[in-house]
């Protein structure tokens, strides 16, 4: 059973823009953290961003201010809109879902891959030069 479909890969030029999307069933969806992860070749898989059902979103330090990610709740859709985009950014884009990740003193969406049993199937975004 299908629960996360990613879309929106492809080729662009350093500099370029694109934008990832991710639609997931409900009860997927109803996961309240969504978060995009990304692994290049020979390097482990990272996040990239994440979002709270709520909103609140956290960014990797790599890709603060030229990624911003957003979600439609009545759509079950996240989308992870890139700018300013540079080679080190290519890498297999993957869509995750999760519950929020409580560490004692507040509730966070984690950066942890293993936090989030739920996974698209991954979308190549390359950067050329």
């Amino acid at each position: 059973q299908v629960q996360l479909v990613e879309s929106g890969g492809g080729s662009v030029q350093a500099g370029g823009s694109l934008r990832l999307s991710c639609a997931a069933s409900e009860n997927v969806y109803n996961q309240h953290c969504m978060a995009y992860f990304r692994q290049a070749p020979g390097k482990e898989r990272e996040v990239v961003a994440s979002i709270s059902r709520d909103g609140r979103t956290r960014y990797a330090d790599s890709v603060n201010g030229r990624f911003n990610l957003s979600r439609d709740n009545p759509k079950n859709t996240v989308s992870l809109q890139m700018s300013g985009l540079k080679p080190e950014d290519t890498a297999m884009y993957y869509c995750a879902a999760g519950p929020l990740i409580f560490d004692g003193n507040s509730w966070f969406c984690s950066s942890s891959g293993v936090q989030y049993p739920s996974w698209g199937q991954g979308t190549q975004v390359t950067v050329f030069s």
